[in-house]
C-alpha cells in the first residue's frame, strides 16, 4: 500500500480561533479569509485580506485542521 499523506496534499488553509485584542473576545474566521471581519462584539478588525493568507490582527488562540 502506499503512503496517503504523499498522494493527497494537505490543505495550506485552515480554520483559526482568535481573540480580539479589544475586548478578549473569541471568534473563529479562515486563514484565508477574502473580506475584512470583525469582531462580532466590538467590531475591531479582526483579519484583513492581503492576496492570499489574511492578516490576522488578533492573537491566534488554537488552530483547526
Amino acid at each position: 500500500m502506499s503512503d496517503w499523506g504523499k498522494l493527497i496534499p494537505k490543505p495550506k488553509s485552515a480554520f483559526l480561533n482568535v481573540k480580539c485584542p479589544d475586548c478578549g473576545n473569541e471568534q473563529i474566521l479562515f486563514s484565508h479569509a477574502t473580506t475584512v471581519v470583525r469582531c462580532s462584539v466590538c467590531g475591531a478588525v479582526l483579519a484583513e485580506p492581503s492576496g492570499g493568507k489574511a492578516e490576522i490582527k488578533g492573537e491566534v488562540v488554537e488552530v483547526f485542521e
